[in-house]
């Protein structure tokens, strides 16, 4: 059976691909969460794909072939996500797979690529082991739960210097590597972990939780959560004035707008690793920010996962541009020398330290600060200055 897939990929190439270069049109169909607890997430990505694919197609498209986009709304099932994916390469015969958000739809996606031999890009999903498979079709842009925090670590260990942390996280697979993550540094580190205490996704009374956090007053908070769920979390840190040192989230929902717009006031001064920033240097992000931003119902700039999102199709074009033609063959073997800068950052897939076809970059820290996000970390991209010691909710206006 897999065999006949790699055969009738073949035969269709001709449907992607001519002697001059490529067809007329490049049909990319993208899997991602519309509807459901992260169609926000979702609806960052279809806007920054889409902002790509107008910007490739101003410039010659693929070796002059347009992008054709369209989304497929995978409700952030994985059982949904997987039923794309299969309908994509075995009915529509899609040589490549790029999308999902969440690290359980990518691993299913990533486990029918595999099956299919067929290039999965993936792009915002950070669970370790989606790289860690020997997977020969898997490739991983965005860094792994094991490095979202490599700058936040940094930031807390030069300028915080902790003694002790609580850890509160979702029981996702995205939420328990970030809080397996944070509690194994924090030991490295001599910080005692006092708490980790995991919650189920879609909660609304994290006081019980938080009860036992204060009755045991630590220096730090960390958090990995997505948007509803960290908002709530401050809100209720907030009524139940518990001070420490630092508030601190794992990236995900304490690092897009909605954050300060659920949490409001309860927001400010939280601290958030980050994969990327609209403040950063790299070519051609402000540009996309500023794109982003005036097409945005609220106005708002792109998170790391609309950074992403867009950069993607850039890494496809590069690769695609590489490959001798669209066969899932060729674009597999293009994306392995890929070795671009994009808006998001270097790209460049690698396989080191258990991981095969990862991407490593440097992570950033923000930090609310006037109910904006700034860069606060490393210095030399640093927007504003971080406010720190943070004041107790008693001193707050």
């Amino acid at each position: 059976m897999k065999r006949s897939f790699a055969t009738l990929a073949s035969v269709l190439l001709l449907a992607f691909s001519s002697a001059a270069g490529f067809a007329k049109d490049i049909e990319l169909a993208i899997p991602l969460p519309l509807t459901g607890s992260n169609a926000k997430f979702g609806e960052i990505q279809k806007k920054s794909y889409e902002i790509a694919a107008e910007e490739i197609n101003a410039t010659g498209g693929v070796k002059g072939a347009k992008l054709v986009l369209s989304f497929e709304d995978s409700q952030g099932k994985p059982e949904v996500a997987r039923s794309i994916v299969e309908k994509l390469i075995d009915v529509k015969r899609q040589p490549i797979i790029i999308g999902e958000y969440t690290s359980a739809c990518a691993k299913a996606v990533a486990a029918v690529a595999e099956e299919r031999k067929t290039p999965y890009l993936v792009v915002a999903s950070a669970a370790d082991d989606i790289t860690q498979k020997n997977y020969q079709y898997v490739y991983r842009m965005n860094p792994t739960s094991a490095y979202y925090d490599t700058g936040l670590l940094a930031f807390l260990n030069e300028v915080v210097k902790p003694r002790s942390v609580a850890i509160l996280y979702e029981s996702s697979d995205f939420g328990t590597a970030g809080a397996d993550n944070m509690e194994k540094q924090a030991k490295k580190l001599g910080w005692e972990v006092l708490l980790k205490e995991k919650y189920e996704k879609g909660a609304v009374d994290f006081k019980p939780i938080l009860s036992q956090v204060k009755s045991k007053s630590p220096d730090m908070i960390y958090m990995v959560s997505y948007v509803m769920d960290a908002s709530l979390l401050m809100k209720q840190i907030k009524e139940l004035r518990i001070d420490a040192k630092l508030f601190a989230g794992g990236a995900a929902g304490f690092d897009i707008p909605n954050f300060i717009d659920n949490a409001k006031d309860a927001a400010e001064y939280v601290v958030t690793a980050t994969l990327w920033s609209p403040q950063v240097s790299y070519k051609g992000a402000k540009a996309f920010a500023d794109k982003f931003k005036s097409r945005d119902k609220d106005g708002d700039y792109p998170s790391y996962h609309g950074a992403a999102a867009y950069s993607a199709l850039f890494v496809f074009k590069a690769a695609a541009e590489k490959a001798k033609d669209l066969s899932p063959e060729s674009l597999r073997a293009a994306l392995k020398g890929v070795d671009i800068e994009t808006a998001y950052g270097p790209v460049k897939f690698e396989d080191r330290d258990g991981y095969q076809n990862q991407n490593f970059m440097e992570t950033l820290v923000r930090q609310v600060i006037n109910q904006q996000h700034e860069t606060i970390w490393p210095k030399k991209v640093a927007s504003k200055a971080w406010v720190y010691p943070i004041p107790k909710w008693r001193d707050r206006k």
